[in-house]
């Protein structure tokens, strides 16, 4: 039986693209919504989720962080994708019987200013391929949208420009997504660990809690911050560790960790990407 990959967006997206690249064999499934995407593994009907965490030029995608921390979802692996971003419309239109741009307001942040070039008004839409579904339906060659080419070469539009990002080094970060926890092993060099805690609103809080980490020599990855229940009262971190979870060393710190925040869970020890 054929394993299935939930993304969210219509094909075409870049998350679909991802999901191919990253293993061909696997069935895409495509899903209208992020909390869509994770209610499909977490109940059984898919395998896993390939879901962006993070680009290069636009930051975070924030409902993740609002997401993992409480799905039971265990993180399993990481996959980078460079992005393309296309603009593209109907047959009949050109860049200049283009007045406005549709796509996902990721995609259209990360083309602002060849957005702003071209004299476009950018409208943002539910995602990037489902923009190019829609133009394509609407058949106005005065619209347009910023989508992938394989989503042009899906919903028949003609390509009018293409790099439209702002950058030439343009990435997504996606995160592989499991019902089962798989680790590598512990002596695996290459491991990551990435955790989400809370801290109280105290007087150096997060220095000390961090502390075990630099003692340990434990470096960090990444870490951020937001609010969680809509309350400034307590803030929860987002980190990602180089380093396996059952190391001594890695063990050492968490449990110092643990003296100075408050829910500490593990989201996934997984391989790290060849493109780190």
């Amino acid at each position: 039986m054929t394993k299935k990959i939930v993304y969210q967006g219509e094909p075409g997206a870049n998350s679909h693209i991802a999901g191919k690249l990253f293993d061909p064999k696997l069935e895409s499934i495509a899903c209208s919504t992020f909390d869509h995407a994770f209610n499909e593994v977490i109940n059984g009907k898919s395998d896993l989720g390939m879901i962006p965490i993070e680009n290069s030029i636009a930051g975070r995608v924030a409902d993740i962080h609002r997401l993992m921390p409480t799905s039971g979802l265990k993180i399993i692996g990481e996959y980078f994708l460079e992005i393309q971003h296309t603009l593209m419309g109907v047959n009949e239109s050109t860049l200049e019987t283009l007045n406005s741009v549709r796509s996902h307001e990721m995609a259209l942040s990360q083309c602002r200013n060849s957005i702003d070039k071209l004299g476009l008004i950018p409208h943002v839409a539910a995602d990037t391929a489902g923009s190019a579904r829609e133009i394509s339906e609407l058949n106005d060659k005065t619209i347009g949208a910023i989508a992938s080419p394989l989503a042009a070469e899906i919903y028949n539009l003609k390509i009018l420009k293409e790099n439209m990002e702002d950058k030439g080094f343009n990435t997504t970060r996606f995160l592989i997504l499991s019902r089962d926890e798989v680790k590598p092993e512990v002596n695996d060099e290459n491991s990551i660990t990435t955790l989400v805690f809370k801290v109280r609103n105290v007087p150096s809080a997060l220095y000390k809690a961090l502390g075990g980490f630099a003692t340990n020599g434990i470096n960090m990855l990444k870490l951020e911050s937001y609010q969680i229940d809509g309350s400034f009262l307590a803030t929860q971190f987002y980190v990602d560790i180089k380093g396996h979870c059952d190391e001594d060393s890695v063990q050492r710190a968490l449990d110092e960790l643990s003296h100075y925040a408050d829910e500490v869970k593990i989201l996934g020890v997984y391989p790290g990407a060849r493109e780190r």
